[in-house]
């Protein structure tokens, strides 16, 4: 099978089971949104351990931990990211399953608005249009729902910090995520054994089906990544940023069909104005990359 094609099967994987992690987090139910973090942390070390065991990475994961600069955005990495998951499970298991697909949509928006403020980038006109209609669409829904969509926004501006967080540390992603892990890890472990201590801990009372899972959090977690770090080295950039719609889409297509939530006149015109908010997004990104190409190839050609 062709590079390109293996890439986009496990960009497909990869989207498709973050797509269907409303579908997962609700098992672990009675547990709260902190105790299944403290668990998916400490099970995604682990895992995360293992593999970096498996895969004789630990030599680049000890120069991580050597270089101060690397250390200290890993770390802010850490944190941002366990707000991010928190909030998500959170949003999963108190019916806000659609408000989570929100975040991911607008996502990408978020994070060329933090290149703007953050890194002084500048966007180009259509940019500017998609932002300003994005905008838009959160007061729709701000007005719709009576406040700000407050889980969007944190998953939205979290996952961007992460991400910034990531480029500029620049390592690779699996000892990254075991660097970050680990980082965390003491908190949730701390966290986990003051829930047994005071009988607090749903761990192991509800049956062993149920205690298992809790275990499966960490390859959950480990899964997509790795699909996803085989499809991001085999298809192109655009390819990647056109799959990324994949999981909000089926987040959003499992809270309405699925969870049956509500969706009034009013947050239907604020999704539909991020929708054409991406569009003209990924249009215009598609457009400038081909363009680049063409300069590209006319320079090349010159010369």
């Amino acid at each position: 099978m062709p590079e390109p094609r293996r890439g986009l099967l496990f960009g497909f994987a990869a989207y498709g089971m973050w797509g269907a992690f409303p579908l997962y987090w609700p098992l672990l139910e009675p547990a709260g949104a902190t105790e299944i973090l403290a668990h998916r942390v400490l099970w995604s070390s682990i895992t995360m351990g293992l593999l970096m065991v498996l895969l004789r990475r630990t030599t680049q994961l000890r120069a991580v931990a050597r270089d101060r600069r690397v250390r200290l955005l890993l770390t802010v990495a850490a944190a941002v990211i366990s707000v991010n998951w928190v909030t998500y499970i959170w949003g999963v298991t108190n019916d806000r399953v659609v408000e989570t697909s929100l975040g991911y949509f607008i996502n990408p928006l978020v994070t060329v608005l933090m290149g703007v403020v953050v890194l002084g980038e500048r966007l180009r006109p259509l940019q500017w249009l998609a932002l300003g209609l994005a905008c838009g669409a959160v007061v729709v829904l701000a007005v719709d729902y009576g406040h700000a969509p407050w889980v969007a926004l944190i998953l939205a501006f979290s996952f961007g910090s992460y991400g910034l967080c990531k480029k500029t540390a620049n390592v690779g992603a699996t000892e990254s995520l075991a660097f970050e892990t680990a980082v965390i890890t003491p908190f949730a472990a701390g966290y986990l054994v003051w829930l047994g201590l005071t009988g607090g801990s749903n761990f192991a009372s509800h049956g062993v089906g149920h205690a298992l899972l809790f275990t499966t959090t960490g390859v959950v977690t480990a899964v997509p990544l790795i699909c996803f770090g085989a499809a991001a080295t085999r298809v192109s950039m655009v390819s990647l940023g056109l799959l990324q719609y994949l999981a909000p889409i089926l987040q959003f297509a499992l809270g309405v069909l699925w969870f049956h939530e509500d969706m009034p006149a009013g947050r239907w015109v604020g999704f539909v104005l991020v929708w054409i908010a991406l569009a003209v997004f990924t249009a215009e990104a598609v457009n400038h990359r081909r363009r680049q190409l063409r300069l590209t190839v006319e320079a090349t050609t010159a010369s």
